[in-house]
């Protein structure tokens, strides 16, 4: 790290503060503030990801030394110009004003193996003019999640943020997890997060609404060259299309995550990212009873908003702030309207696509398509009755798929296994719409052309065995607290490979076990987790 060159395209192609003082303050006029990593008193590597790694061309470093020295924001190279970046956004609804990046701090651009450029960001480097009442820094415990989170989607096939390393800082970070008057001191950290860019729709919403037209239209074109310059040149008919691929991403995105149950928690406009990707890894957490109105975070009990259900719903909302704030972009703001329409009609096209092949079926032309869909989208609601695993449902039905398709009469008896394995409570009665649904199931598995161990080997490769359920996450951070790495590194190697068997680590796809339920950090979390 210390001897890669950087690029500063976004530094040095928008207008951005040069200097200024460091305390939080409103910064018109600009899309970035040039600040400094604050030095910390230990930096030392706690976890690398070898495959992001190799990817920027970057060997693992020591433990310590001047590679750890600049992950952790001690050492700013001569290539590097480090930045925050200045966006606004709404919050669980409400507009928020300036926001910004409060502590994370960007070195710059490196390039990978394949000629692109990813931008390195150093979150919990310090205090920038956008940090508002907080320091700038990040604990142990927020900053391990993200490291981990950002890896397992990746390898999980949903667009996401990296992480390339995790590095402990030494010194202590007082945090009130839970906003309920017990702050106490917790172990710091930083995380190298990594993208091709970390812009996000608040970027564009805090130019639109100060009326800053100049910087909202050398964002956008920043953007288009050097994100989406296939759209090509920009002019108001380009900044229309452009609009259409961030709603078709955002659409992909979303349908990937309820693919795989997962919650994001915050779904605030200024975590969203201009490419579709998943970013800023808070109070997330993985449905383990179905649950379409659970949410992961504390502080969303109220509305549960960001719950699993309303993700789709609030992404369309997310949307049409950004349409709203390109508006003057265009000729005819009206003309952002398909774009609107394109983002539903993809989440369903890809969302039905996504559960087809985890239920290993194949689509059978136009004429059985209306059945397909009625058998996927019958499925959520009967998941919910019984408390199901979504995890498991999915990974055992994958291997009873041969005994369905052999005998279709056996679904009952099958049932009878899935439960046992997937779910956490079952009131009588309230297993029937699942019954009744895995006996369609198995009749319509009967349509398939391929054999049984055909469709279960393409089934498994679709449904993982393994996501960072947040019980086994807590687990991984009580024991780097404590100065064991062996659980957060065992954890790490086996979501590289998530739809692997792993049959010395069984233990890491059971269900939550009832002592996490309502442990702090074990299922739910709040906006400081």
């Amino acid at each position: 790290m210390d001897q890669v060159p950087f690029e500063n395209a976004f530094v040095d192609e928008l207008p951005g503060e040069a200097a200024g003082p460091l305390g939080p303050r409103q910064v018109p006029g600009y899309c970035y503030s040039r600040v400094a990593p604050t030095p910390v008193p230990d930096p030392h590597l706690l976890a690398w990801s070898e495959e992001l790694g190799e990817f920027l061309g970057l060997a693992k470093p020591a433990t310590r030394g001047p590679a750890v020295d600049a992950l952790a924001g001690n050492l700013v190279t001569g290539s590097m110009k480090p930045f925050a970046a200045r966006y606004g956004g709404h919050q669980f609804g409400n507009w928020a004003g300036q926001l910004g990046d409060g502590r994370a701090i960007a070195l710059g651009q490196v390039a990978a193996v394949d000629g692109s450029r990813w931008e390195i960001q150093l979150k919990g480097a310090g205090p920038t003019p956008y940090s508002r009442r907080a320091d700038g820094r990040a604990v142990l415990r927020s900053s391990l999640r993200e490291f981990l989170c950002s890896e397992a989607m990746h390898h999980l096939g949903v667009p996401t943020t990296r992480a390339l390393s995790l590095v402990a800082t030494g010194d202590a970070v007082v945090r009130d997890m839970f906003y309920d008057g017990r702050a106490a001191p917790e172990p710091g950290a930083v995380v190298a997060r990594v993208a091709p860019s970390f812009i996000r729709f608040g970027n564009f919403q805090l130019m639109a609404a100060h009326g800053e037209l100049d910087n909202l239209r050398a964002l956008a074109d920043y953007t288009l060259r050097h994100h989406y310059p296939e759209l090509g040149p920009p002019s108001p008919a380009v900044y229309v299309r452009w609009f259409e691929e961030v709603a078709r991403r955002t659409a992909v995105m979303v349908a990937h995550w309820m693919s795989v149950g997962f919650v994001h928690g915050v779904m605030n406009t200024d975590n969203m990212s201009i490419l579709g990707l998943t970013i800023d890894y808070g109070p997330y957490g993985w449905l383990e009873p179905y649950d379409p109105d659970w949410t992961p975070n504390t502080t969303d009990f109220g509305s549960r908003r960001y719950a699993f259900g309303q993700q789709p719903r609030v992404a369309l909302w997310n949307l049409m702030a950004l349409a709203h704030a390109l508006g003057p972009l265009v000729d005819d703001p009206q003309a952002l309207r398909p774009g609107l329409d394109l983002y539903a009609d993809t989440l369903a096209a890809t969302q039905h696509a996504l559960m087809l092949r985890k239920l290993g079926l194949t689509p059978q032309g136009p004429a059985a398509d209306a059945d397909d869909r009625a058998l996927t989208e019958a499925l959520p609601e009967a998941l919910a009755g019984p408390e199901i695993d979504m995890t498991i449902f999915f990974r055992q039905l994958s291997h009873q798929a041969p005994a369905l398709l052999a005998a279709p009469a056996r679904a009952d008896e099958l049932l009878d296994e899935l439960l046992a394995a997937a779910a956490y409570a079952v009131v009588p009665g309230e297993e029937q719409l699942l019954r009744q649904w895995l006996r369609r199931y198995a009749q319509r598995l009967g349509q398939e052309a391929a054999s049984g161990e055909a469709i279960r080997a393409r089934m498994l490769g679709a449904n993982p065995k393994y996501v960072l359920r947040n019980y086994l996450a807590q687990k991984a951070i009580e024991a780097a607290e404590a100065g064991d790495l062996a659980p957060l590194n065992t954890l790490f190697e086996v979501l590289k490979t998530p739809f692997a068997e792993h049959p010395a680590h069984e233990a890491l796809a059971a269900k939550r076990p009832d002592w996490a339920r309502d442990k702090p950090g074990s299922a739910t979390l709040s906006c400081s987790s």
